[in-house]
């Protein structure tokens, strides 16, 4: 599968973040702590050349914490500010104040020297689709300041936010890139919800789950659906079927439904805290 997903409005919401990257000192950018790389967009570091940059780790709730205290340092030893959370639970981000002050120190002692006061830090907020950049800013802010949504494309234009006299953000929409040069991006952007599902064939997204889990996270699948696990994604999928009542008529297993079901756990973390990328680098598929 050809896995391709790129609105016409991600071309004029591009062309507004090069107007406003001007008007800002910090870029916060959230990535899905389950593929930290694939989930960040490669325009972002042009972008933003000669701005503080922070990096908050988000949804690390549902990924592996081993790999993602590796990302953590990966990140660091790049010269990123990093912050792992959770924006919906608001988990870890209260250390962001400090992270945000300390990241933008040469910006506040600059304007003291002016003698400019007060003048509070403007952040951009930056992702692609369904990371959480609108739910991060409605946790942080502690009020419902944007509109938010568990489906890629929520936030279609630009909102500054004010959160304290010290701090303005400006939201922005999620923006992917025209085309994947590698598959494996696109196919983990999938995975995680980033490229809407209607536009995928579910069933064969599931399957490569499946594959991947039984490689990279053995016994996940049999704890969780009682299943056999096994190199064959097919039978699996079959048996989580039975396991799940998903059958139609002439009690043949409904694979579309049981497809649904485990991607929805697979999301929301209900399979086991997984990572899709470790140790810098995607890890590849898998058996076939």
């Amino acid at each position: 599968m050809n896995y391709q997903w790129y609105p016409g409005h991600m071309t004029k919401a591009k062309r507004q973040m090069q107007e406003d990257i001007k008007l800002i000192d910090l870029i916060i950018e959230l990535v899905d702590a389950r593929v930290p790389l694939a989930s960040r967009n490669p325009d972002i570091n042009e972008l933003g050349k000669n701005k503080a940059r922070l990096i908050l780790l988000n949804k690390s709730d549902l990924a592996d914490e081993r790999c993602t205290l590796q990302w953590q340092e990966y990140f660091e030893k790049q010269g990123f500010f990093v912050v792992k959370g959770n924006a919906r639970s608001g988990a870890g981000l209260k250390s962001i104040n400090g992270v945000i002050q300390e990241a933008c120190k040469e910006k506040i002692e600059r304007d003291q020297r002016r003698g400019i006061k007060n003048r509070p830090v403007r952040a951009m907020v930056v992702g692609i689709p369904n990371v959480g950049k609108s739910t991060f800013i409605n946790s942080y802010a502690g009020k419902a300041c944007t509109k938010t949504g568990n489906k890629p494309g929520v936030t279609k234009g630009k909102q500054w936010i004010r959160l304290n006299k010290s701090l303005e953000l400006l939201d922005t929409p999620g923006i992917l890139w025209p085309k994947f040069e590698d598959q494996t991006v696109g196919l983990h952007l999938a995975m995680i919800g980033s490229i809407k599902d209607d536009i995928l064939n579910v069933e064969e997204l599931a399957l490569e789950v499946l594959r991947y889990l039984e490689a990279v996270y053995p016994g996940t699948l049999q704890e969780r659906y009682g299943i056999e696990e096994s190199s064959d994604a097919v039978q699996m999928l079959a048996s989580i079927a039975e396991a799940r009542k998903c059958v139609q008529k002439g009690n043949e297993p409904d694979y579309g439904k049981a497809a649904a079901i485990i991607m929805e756990e697979f999301r929301n973390g209900k399979i086991g805290r997984i990572s899709l990328e470790r140790n810098g680098r995607c890890i590849n598929q898998l058996r076939r």
